[in-house]
């Protein structure tokens, strides 16, 4: 079959502006994802303390600025009863650790949040919850003849079922030396009681 020159032309005409109708074309616009954001964890320390099935007991510190100054909270979860309790807390230090314990056996769940201050020194705050509230429980202090000597770098540990707290001192007999001085503590009637362990020998 032969196509007559000027439907030819026709036919290339159309198939030439379908071309460039093709190639101006719009292409239809990228779509930029961006990256998710990730959000910095905006508490200085978290725990979470299960005490019993349905009681959970949640630590959160927080602050701006210098870390050891800021505040933190000690939140209530009890499923099984329906209760929700809190209670907030200035601090002065970097929290470190928190624990669970019932050091005079009653019954009431202690809650034991370790701080850290001028890098070395180690402090406790503690809380007993009974009678739904937070009791706070004052921690003694090192005393000056507890201190003589001391060079920080303490430790609370557990044993036993019972707490103690270790931390170094300078060895009388030799300056060059350090002695682990050792304190065991006990609670009752919500006061604390300290007794000196025997010293061990240590290392500078």
């Amino acid at each position: 079959m032969i196509i007559p020159k000027n439907k030819l032309q026709h036919l290339m005409l159309m198939a030439g502006m379908l071309f460039c109708f093709a190639c101006s074309e719009d292409k239809p616009a990228e779509v930029l994802i961006a990256p998710p954001v990730v959000q910095k964890n905006p508490f200085k320390f978290y725990k979470d303390i299960e005490v019993k099935p349905g009681q959970n007991f949640e630590i959160v510190s927080w602050g701006k600025g210098v870390d050891s100054i800021g505040g933190y909270q000690i939140l209530l979860s009890d499923s099984l009863k329906n209760t929700y309790k809190s209670v907030a807390v200035d601090r002065k230090g970097i929290i470190s650790d928190a624990w669970n314990m019932d050091l005079d056996n009653d019954g009431n769940p202690e809650l034991y949040i370790q701080l850290l201050r001028n890098k070395t020194m180690a402090d406790l705050n503690v809380f007993e919850y009974a009678g739904g509230g937070f009791n706070k429980i004052g921690f003694p202090s090192l005393s000056s003849n507890q201190k003589k000597g001391y060079r920080g770098n303490d430790k609370f540990f557990i044993k036993n079922g019972d707490l103690f707290r270790s931390f170094s001192v300078k060895d009388p007999a030799d300056s060059t030396k350090n002695i682990t001085r050792t304190y065991q503590y006990k609670l009752s009637g919500n006061r604390f009681s300290a007794s000196e362990l025997k010293n061990e020998s240590g290392k500078n």
